[in-house]
């Protein structure tokens, strides 16, 4: 029932409904998307980033002791995954908020020059490789290195060749990682748009086409035979994930990610991983995985990401989350600096890595000089992507000085839309 005093401008009465009506309008107009204020990095992506850098690097070279510090020795998921979802929640905060500023056809625009930007630098870095590997397998006479490294067909069949590759249908070993970010790319207009629209069905719909690949065998073939090292239509879900944490989703689980139950579940589950990854290496232990579990499990596939390895990803950043805050002071520690300064180029630093891990796998090949030198080379070439993201990281700011004594606007794809 109205009073008299409704009218009169503060009285609680009157209060009380210009509150409900100013909350619905926000309700109308707020958009489905949300994105963290315009501030420091989230030094934490950089870090991991980084990190999934020096794995790779060190994955990809011959057995050594560095490689038994790498994660995918003691549970089911690796740097890929890191890798991945990281570059899903960077690429979403910087074209996520150029999508809410400039509309969708700006957007499209940037992420598609983007697009050229790494699929040009993946041309490029094919080209090097190939000249790196046929310099050494005719140098020292050893076509091993050719067929090792996957470039047979393309020294039998060179004409063809290329125009494969330039389709991404044909990549020599330890380039995998850019093609498939390549595709997750184009489609991150539409997979905005729709985040735009609902976030929470988005996500739904990222892993409906993951359980349709699982079921219907989805693939995009590879030449001259096979199909693609990581399945997109599988691996996209990863990617959706990380830009839907970054849209709004990890606040929205927050109060799921602080619960101890959430925790203990996450510990139980890494160190089951641990120990069925530990009977890979020790036969011996073999027997205390029963029959029943071997067969549900095995294989755990990497190409069509095995939800083992995505849920044993998702532990892992969860624990992260809980045990490393935003603002934790290490973070700003000098000997933090390499790994983070990595993470800021990951496109060139990862261009590097793939050149170094050949390099040093012909050494390794070349000269019997026993686990120190397995040890030196890793640590060679994780300082010398170091030294290289530190010049590109001093070239930039020197660039960006310049560019804003100029009156110049920044590059935003230095907020995380790099590969």
């Amino acid at each position: 029932m109205s009073s008299i005093a409704d009218p009169i401008a503060g009285s609680p009465v009157a209060d009380a409904k210009a509150e409900v009506k100013a909350e619905a309008e926000a309700k109308v107009a707020a958009p489905a998307i949300t994105l963290p204020a315009t501030g420091e990095r989230e030094l934490r992506l950089d870090l991991f980033r980084g990190l999934a850098l020096w794995l790779i690097f060190i994955d990809h070279l011959p057995t050594n002791l560095l490689t038994w510090l790498t994660i995918r020795n003691y549970g089911f998921s690796d740097a890929t995954e890191i890798f991945i979802f990281i570059s899903g929640y960077t690429a979403a905060f910087v074209y996520g908020r150029a999508m809410l500023e400039g509309g969708f056809v700006i957007a499209t625009a940037r992420i598609l020059r983007r697009v050229w930007q790494i699929y040009v630098a993946h041309v490029f870095l094919f080209t090097i490789f190939l000249a790196e590997i046929s310099y050494v397998a005719t140098s020292f006479e050893n076509p091993l290195y050719s067929e090792e490294m996957g470039i047979m067909d393309f020294l039998k069949q060179p004409d063809v060749t290329i125009v494969q590759a330039l389709l991404l249908r044909f990549r020599p070993v330890n380039m995998d990682v850019l093609p498939l970010y390549i595709v997750l790319m184009l489609f991150l207009p539409l997979i905005l748009w729709l985040m735009k629209w609902k976030p929470d069905v988005t996500l739904g719909l990222s892993v409906l086409l993951y359980a349709l690949t699982w079921q219907f065998d989805l693939y995009l073939s590879a030449y001259p035979n096979g199909f693609w090292a990581f399945n997109p239509f599988a691996w996209q879900l990863l990617f959706v994930f990380g830009a839907w944490c970054a849209l709004g989703g990890a606040r929205r689980m927050s109060r799921i990610l602080s619960s101890n139950i959430t925790m203990w579940i996450c510990i139980v589950y890494l160190v089951a991983a641990f120990f069925v990854t530990l009977t890979w290496y020790v036969p011996q232990l073999g027997h205390i995985m029963p029959k029943v579990i071997e067969q549900w499990m095995y294989p755990i596939n990497k190409t069509d990401l095995d939800v083992l390895r995505f849920a044993h990803f998702l532990a892992l950043a969860a624990l992260t989350v809980r045990f490393l805050p935003r603002d934790w002071p290490g973070l700003k520690s000098p000997w933090l600096r390499p790994l983070i300064l990595c993470g800021q180029h990951s496109l060139e630093i990862f261009c590097l890595g793939v050149f170094l891990a050949f390099a040093g796998h012909f050494v390794l090949a070349e000269v019997s000089g026993g686990a120190a030198l397995h040890a030196l080379i890793s640590v060679c070439g994780i300082l010398i992507m170091c030294g290289m993201a530190w010049i590109i990281s001093w070239y930039k700011h020197s660039a960006d000085k310049g560019a804003s004594k100029k009156g110049a606007a920044g590059n935003a794809d230095m907020a995380g839309g790099g590969a």
